[in-house]
């Protein structure tokens, strides 16, 4: 007999979340950060995708999850760890 599993999520942290995210944007030569001031959070928003190649900033305000979600990088039977 096969067990139905309930209705828990598999966990996976922020930092996680950004590697897969980060190894997806890789190929298109861009790279998701975290804001490191306060001033820079304000300017930017929390998380955004830089464009390495070009060094410019090319998203502003990103949702990882979302993003993640997007990308593919999260399957259905995960979540991200509440901080």
């Amino acid at each position: 007999m096969e067990k139905k599993r309930s209705g828990t999520r598999l966990k996976i942290t922020e930092r996680a979340l950004i590697q897969r995210i980060n190894r997806k944007l890789k190929q298109d030569g861009e790279q998701l950060r975290a804001a490191r001031s306060q001033r820079m959070e304000t300017s930017v928003g929390r998380h955004y995708i830089v464009n390495v190649e070009r060094n410019f900033i090319a998203y502003q305000n990103v949702d990882p999850e979302e993003l993640g979600r997007k990308l593919g990088v999260i399957q259905p039977w995960e979540e991200l760890e509440a901080e």
